[in-house]
């Protein structure tokens, strides 16, 4: 049995009495281990509560993703642990989380699991309940946090994707609304030139006009509007002298087809000039249903693009765990937050096409890229250059997104993915967005985050592993 003496010395007991120190000291024992030994070994049953009295410890977790993550090594006479949570009782974790290794020859102290709960719950009734409190409080809190943070998230998406959506719908409504008078007119048009007695080979003809004409809409080698202005006033001056009534509302529309005097004087010729007012006005409304039909098309693919990216954001009809092309990714993100971006803020990607397939949870890879890209933005405000770049480095790829912003102060570099740490006002931020990017980088994938900054560049860097692990391990609390 360890003297009481010694056991004072350690700073986890110093101000036990000694009767504690008696009790204390004839329900553990003292055990010495060599250097490279393991005291306790993670997923063994969790029977000891170890604290050393000289020598060397480490603290060692083995992780599916991220390999083993070895703790500082510790030599202070008092550090601890193996089943530090027995006091939980029947909601202690039932096997060691962490490997408790000697690094050096070393005595410990070894307490029974169920004496060391029961020590902490009679002499210590209020720390108990304190420790208690705090452990399951604090893991609702940031459960609570994280799901609002989220939920903020989700709000902020929302809301710049309804925007984006609203935009093309509008325009396709607006089109739909005119195309309905211009079909209309175009039908009572067609009707007079029937009553008017043109020919059918005349009207095949005027067809295979408004075919060519709507054929080159959008295919027009490039003009500048003073050049459209004098070709306007040019049709509409030729249109006029030929007795067509609403000359100067037809050839905008005429002119946007690239009709010219040229192609007027051939409909004259091959409609006759009696007919070719009538014909001429019907050119122009087919002209234009034409250019609805193509705004119609435009915003409902658009819309289509919009949906594909949210899938592609959410990945609500993947697999959660696949390989995927990390660029679809950072794209789907900049598609999805592209109505919250200001106007004064332009967006660079660079990306790295040879960069292969990575093994990732694509949905969580976009959390991160929405988290770091909304920082990036905060940072900036109005203006300033929002830049995603991609580089393949051996085994590992790597993402960088970097803003134009302020930068981060070197007296807060370390602090940044501390949970609740944050520089914004209250209410404006909750601390967790790069909490969980590092949880999500680091733990779910193995990787690395890190970032660099000087005033006008900062840069955040995620490097992620491009092979698979062994094991796909569990989503992060």
């Amino acid at each position: 049995m360890i003297d009481i003496d010694e056991l004072r010395k350690l700073f986890l007991f110093e101000r036990l009495n000694d009767e504690q120190l008696t009790k204390l000291a004839s329900s553990g024992r003292v055990e010495t281990y060599p250097a490279d030994t393991d005291i306790v070994r993670q997923g063994d049953p969790a029977e000891c509560f170890v604290v050393l009295i000289e020598g060397e410890i480490q603290m060692v977790n083995e992780t599916v993703s991220a390999g083993t993550v070895s703790m500082p090594r510790a030599s202070q006479p008092g550090v601890y642990g193996g089943a530090t949570s027995a006091y939980l009782g029947e909601r202690a974790p039932q096997t060691y989380q962490h490997t408790l290794r000697a690094t050096a020859p070393s005595r410990v102290f070894m307490l029974p699991a169920k004496k060391f709960g029961y020590i902490v719950t009679e002499w210590f009734p209020m720390a108990m309940h304190l420790l208690d409190g705090l452990l399951s409080g604090g893991r609702m809190q940031r459960e609570i946090i994280d799901r609002r943070q989220r939920l903020t998230a989700l709000g902020t998406i929302t809301a710049g994707l309804t925007h984006e959506l609203n935009n093309p719908a509008a325009a396709a409504v607006r089109a739909v609304s005119e195309l309905r008078s211009l079909i209309r007119t175009s039908r009572l048009q067609l009707a007079e030139l029937a009553e008017a007695g043109i020919p059918p080979e005349k009207l095949r003809t005027l067809i295979e006009a408004q075919e060519s004409c709507t054929g080159n809409l959008g295919k027009l080698p490039q003009r500048t509007p003073l050049e459209i202005s004098d070709a306007e006033d040019e049709l509409g001056d030729a249109l006029d002298d030929i007795g067509v009534g609403d000359a100067w509302d037809l050839a905008p529309a005429l002119v946007n087809a690239g009709f010219s005097t040229k192609d007027l004087e051939k409909i004259r010729g091959k409609v006759g000039d009696e007919h070719t007012p009538a014909a001429l006005r019907w050119l122009a409304e087919a002209i234009e249903i034409s250019q609805m039909l193509s705004e119609v098309t435009e915003a409902t693919e658009r819309i289509t693009s919009l949906i594909q990216s949210a899938k592609q954001y959410s990945q609500m009809d993947r697999a959660p765990f696949q390989q995927v092309d990390v660029h679809d990714l950072l794209d789907s993100t900049i598609a999805i937050f592209r109505g919250k971006i200001p106007p004064g803020i332009s967006v660079v990607t660079d990306y790295d096409r040879t960069l292969p397939l990575i093994p990732c949870y694509a949905g969580e890879l976009n959390q991160v890229w929405t988290n770091l890209m909304h920082n990036a933005l905060d940072a900036m405000g109005e203006e300033g250059t929002l830049t995603i770049r991609t580089a393949h480095d051996e085994d590992e790829a790597i993402v960088e997104i970097g803003d134009t912003g302020p930068g981060v102060p070197d007296a807060i570099k370390d602090r940044i993915f501390e949970p609740f740490f944050t520089t914004k006002t209250v209410g404006q931020g909750t601390g967790l967005g790069l909490d969980i990017s590092y949880r999500i980088v680091a733990g779910r994938h193995g990787g690395e985050i890190k970032v660099r900054s000087v005033p006008g560049a900062t840069w955040f860097e995620v490097r992620l592993p491009l092979r698979e692990p062994a094991a796909v391990p569990e989503p992060a609390v």
